[in-house]
């Protein structure tokens, strides 16, 4: 297998920590779904362990986010520019930024989701946290694609992994109208506070899947350099 001489010169130290952060970012986004199971089920205590579980999961990202950000090499050698690595490492964070807003907004209301819309809203969380997945077994392969160059079967494999992703991510943009369909057509029974905040926390599941599909993004740019 052919190696990258910077590889070899510099160590993958950059690489390793943001691959760690993906993971990190990922866990935190997964607990989103029994997050929802424990939230429908009124199951508040288990709401509020599952919250603070993420909560701490977000805060390790952040650690890990900061200690790459602190110690990156401004040296010109690196593998790949330092601003993209930068950039990347800034679209990862956002995804466990985004699932802990969810769990924080839902616990502070004790939100839960009418009895209707459960069945549509289990299958689109358990989908957007597919895609967080996603991104994390891509990010897995970025110290293989750095050993081989950006090129190779390896540049393959993360192309196919990058357009799972985003058919993944177009599946949650579908289910996410469903969602809001079949919301609307609750409205009517609903507190208008509580349906509004509904809409609110659905538009920002999608983003978790949105996020997810960025790293892909930044991974599909990398490879066209």
């Amino acid at each position: 297998m052919p190696t990258n001489p910077f590889v070899s010169l510099f160590g993958r130290s950059p690489i390793g920590p943001m691959q760690q952060h993906m993971a990190k970012a990922h866990e935190c986004a997964a607990n989103l779904v029994p997050f929802f199971e424990a939230a429908m089920a009124k199951d508040w205590e288990r709401v509020e362990q599952i919250q603070k579980e993420m909560a701490r999961l977000e805060n390790e990202a952040d650690k890990i986010k900061k200690n790459v950000r602190q110690h990156l090499p401004m040296s010109l050698f690196l593998p790949v520019p330092r601003s993209d690595l930068l950039e990347l490492l800034s679209v990862q964070d956002k995804i466990a930024n985004r699932a802990k807003d969810i769990a924080g907004l839902m616990l502070g209301r004790c939100m839960t989701v009418p009895e209707p819309l459960q069945p549509q809203m289990t299958a689109f969380v358990q989908r957007c946290v597919e895609a967080s997945s996603q991104a994390n077994k891509a990010m897995c392969e970025f110290d293989s694609l750095l050993e081989t160059g950006f090129s190779g079967r390896e540049a393959v494999l993360v192309e196919q992994m990058v357009q799972e992703l985003e058919d993944i991510e177009r599946d949650t943009d579908r289910m996410q109208i469903t969602v809001r369909r079949e919301l609307y057509k609750l409205e009517k029974d609903l507190p208008p506070v509580d349906v509004m905040f509904l809409y609110k926390v659905i538009e920002w599941v999608g983003d978790v899947a949105d996020r997810a599909e960025r790293v892909g993004n930044r991974l599909e740019q990398l490879l066209a350099r």
